[in-house]
């Protein structure tokens, strides 16, 4: 076996290994946290009686009432409230709000979704990429962006996700595809690379 070949094998097992271990390592990391947690709740309460698995059980009920909560318009005024430090101050506010309005695109929405996987072509040009409509209507923009007529806004996420553009285009550049924005994230993750090592190199 040469040491060409024992480099591939080891790299592959590594790549097989690693997004798993993480995943185990963090499922691991919540599942004690809340065990912990519901032990500190509890013990007082019941002694020495604990049943395994209430931890993940509440922290389940208490994300659901939550999302209740936050649900009723009394309660968003004041989660907007309890929001003001994470939006005004300089720096986390930009964090706060990107991971906020990045959360928010993958919550479950009603009536027309934006959540689509497009392919976006330019008339006369054969190359495609994949992107992400993130906002079918120009309406609610600053005027310049809002006068756009029949375009849409494209998020285009880079390989391994160090970024991405969002370009407004006319609708008809973009074609529908049929993928998740899931399962499009994370084929952008990896840069769509194929796990068929065996495939021809393109010449």
């Amino acid at each position: 076996m040469t040491k060409h070949r024992l480099y591939q094998y080891f790299f592959r097992g590594l790549i097989t290994f690693l997004p798993l271990a993480l995943t185990v390592y963090v499922l691991v990391l919540f599942v004690t946290w809340t065990e912990s947690l519901a032990m500190m709740m509890v013990r007082p309460i019941t002694g020495d009686f604990y049943l395994p698995g209430l931890g993940i059980a509440l922290s389940a009920v208490l994300i659901v009432g939550l999302g209740m909560l936050v649900s009723r318009p009394e309660t968003g005024r004041l989660l907007s409230l309890v929001e003001l430090p994470f939006t005004n101050l300089p720096v986390v506010k930009s964090i706060y709000s990107s991971l906020k309005n990045f959360a928010d695109y993958f919550a479950p929405h009603t009536g027309e979704s934006a959540q689509q996987v497009v392919l976006l072509r330019m008339p006369g040009n054969e190359m495609g990429i994949v992107g992400l409509v993130t906002r079918q209507s120009m309406d609610g923009l600053p005027a310049g962006l809002s006068e756009l007529a029949d375009q849409v806004a494209v998020y285009l996420p880079m390989g391994y996700m160090i970024g991405g553009y969002t370009v407004f285009v006319p609708r008809a550049w973009v074609t529908p595809v049929n993928m998740s924005v899931e399962e499009a994230m994370r084929m952008a993750l990896i840069a769509y690379m194929t796990s068929n090592r065996s495939e021809p190199d393109a010449r």
